[in-house]
């Protein structure tokens, strides 16, 4: 997403991510046209993770700090846009993504997640689809939807066993070791024949293969612990309220202000403005925000 040569030419603020990122949820709400939008952030870790898994995420490369520095602006451009914004600091966004699916789709409400990571598989249902995005690998792929149909036949479990599937193989991109040896295959054909991940430690004496069957024993707590910690939590707070109003003349402040005037006039086009009806005012670059640490999601 960031473009590191677009800056803000009277003082070389970065704007990159900026750009990129009101591209992407222009065209997301042009092609869904949902009727609300909810944007979760990260805001630093999550305590329930880190108190179980010191080592939860330490893996990761620090944020760029070009990054860094846009997510104040990206977080109010997104609010200006008609985007919801939530986050709370110490829960992770995925949990409130969850809550948030929970709450909605329990009121009859249809809900698509817009996310890559493979723990929302657990989420998909009747009235929640997940979108992936193009794979950087392999971007010709496009836009990827998946119903529980779709989750099954790419993971080989269905979604309400995709916490199991992870608490055996794994997630390296959260840090997340799984069962030694245990590659997707072997833990799909246990949890096909076991049921679950507690079917799978009960059945430790007729395992096979059989070089599992100590290993099995010895981890049976870590394995638990892992079904925790890739399970999503579901029981925060989240209040739909009335689904915020795009507001354009503040979003084209905002682009003029920034100096993006490449997608400021897109942004016009679509709205079918000119930039005498939208009595932009020069005004001198604004000092920006603070920036703290977090992760678009």
């Amino acid at each position: 997403m960031e473009r590191s040569n677009l800056r803000r030419q009277s003082d070389q603020f970065p704007t990159g991510a900026l750009h990129g990122w009101i591209k992407t949820l222009m065209e997301l709400r042009e092609t869904e046209k949902p009727d609300r939008c909810v944007v979760f952030f990260d805001l630093g870790g999550s305590d329930r993770h880190l108190a179980v898994l010191p080592e939860y995420k330490a893996q990761r490369d620090e944020t760029p700090n070009e990054i860094v520095q846009q997510l104040p602006e990206i977080k109010k451009l997104t609010a200006l846009l008609g985007f919801q914004v939530v986050e709370q600091r110490g829960v992770e966004a995925d949990d409130l993504i969850a809550t948030a699916v929970k709450v909605l789709s329990g009121s009859g409400k249809e809900c698509i997640i817009v996310s890559a990571d493979k723990d929302f598989g657990q989420c998909v249902g009747k009235k929640v689809l997940q979108l992936a995005p193009p794979p950087t690998a392999n971007p010709a792929l496009g836009w990827r939807r998946l119903d529980a149909a779709g989750v099954t036949e790419k993971f080989g479990v269905p979604p309400e066993r995709i916490p199991d599937y992870l608490a055996l193989v794994g997630d390296t991109s959260d840090n997340i070791p799984g069962l030694r040896g245990v590659g997707p295959k072997t833990a799909v054909r246990w949890l096909m024949e076991y049921g679950s991940l507690e079917g799978v430690l009960a059945a430790t004496g007729t395992i096979q293969p059989e070089r599992f069957r100590e290993l099995i024993l010895s981890e049976a707590d870590r394995m638990r612990s892992n079904l925790g910690l890739v399970t999503f939590r579901t029981d925060y707070a989240f209040e739909p309220g009335e689904s915020p109003r795009e507001d354009i003349a503040g979003v084209e402040e905002f682009l003029a202000a920034m100096e993006m005037f490449s997608t400021l006039k897109r942004y016009q086009a679509k709205h079918g403005r000119s930039v005498q009806e939208s009595k932009i005012a020069a005004r001198p670059a604004p000092e920006p925000t603070e920036p703290k640490q977090g992760e678009l999601f």
